[in-house]
């Protein structure tokens, strides 16, 4: 293992949950539990407070809903990565979490494993959703692009060769992908990543898609 653990927020109201969660993670060198909140206004609390890397995020939690506590969370510590865990599977839970600023989402149903190569890979800027749920954001978030003035606008706020690396992104190409893509090494495109996070204020890949597809700058036919 290099560099420091993975420091991970567990936000549920079931005790048993957080336990169990909490009992599999430890067994991952890679990973350290920092602390469990039992409700949303608790997870904001210690999110803030203690700035993990990752807050695993339930949906139904007493004092404010996990939306909601990823909202505020996301307001005040952008770079923090919310990863939604949660039986909801609806669409519109769904929708309200990636428009509040989660990084991935998950069904409770999924296999340890599974688990932590999520919490690695939202740390890693990744993004972890369903292909299906993956469209269906594609599908709701998009604009049609109005003319050449939101080129312009994307080329102001990115350099040419950051819109490039973003529009892989869109496609769901890995890292490791674009760098093969574009000729260049893994850490060129892992830092063209941070630049675009830290330019558009998001902290994840899923993120910055859904605001460049907003702002226009990229368009239904660059994620296909």
């Amino acid at each position: 293992m290099t560099g420091h653990p993975i420091r991970v927020l567990l936000a549920d109201d079931h005790a048993v949950v957080r336990q169990g969660t909490r009992e599999l993670l430890d067994r991952e060198e890679d990973i350290d539990v920092i602390a469990e909140a039992s409700d949303g206004r608790q997870a904001v609390q210690l999110a803030i407070r203690e700035r993990p890397d990752v807050v695993v995020m339930d949906f139904a939690m007493p004092e404010l809903n996990g939306i909601e506590a990823t909202r505020q969370i996301k307001a005040v510590a952008p770079g923090i990565a919310v990863l939604v865990l949660t039986a909801y599977d609806s669409h519109q839970y769904i929708f309200a979490f990636l428009e509040a600023g989660a990084a991935g989402y998950l069904l409770k149903d999924v296999q340890v494993d599974e688990l932590v190569k999520a919490i690695r890979a939202v740390h890693a800027g990744e993004s972890i959703l369903h292909p299906a749920i993956a469209r269906k954001v594609v599908d709701r978030f998009a604009q049609p692009r109005e003319d050449l003035y939101t080129v312009h606008a994307a080329l102001d706020a990115l350099t040419e060769r950051e819109l490039e690396v973003i529009k892989l992104a869109a496609k769901g190409m890995s890292n490791r992908e674009i760098a093969q893509e574009l000729t260049i090494s893994v850490r060129t495109v892992q830092t063209h990543i941070t630049n675009v996070f830290n330019k558009m204020g998001v902290g994840s890949r899923t993120e910055a898609v859904v605001h460049a597809l907003r702002k226009g700058w990229i368009t239904l036919e660059d994620t296909l």
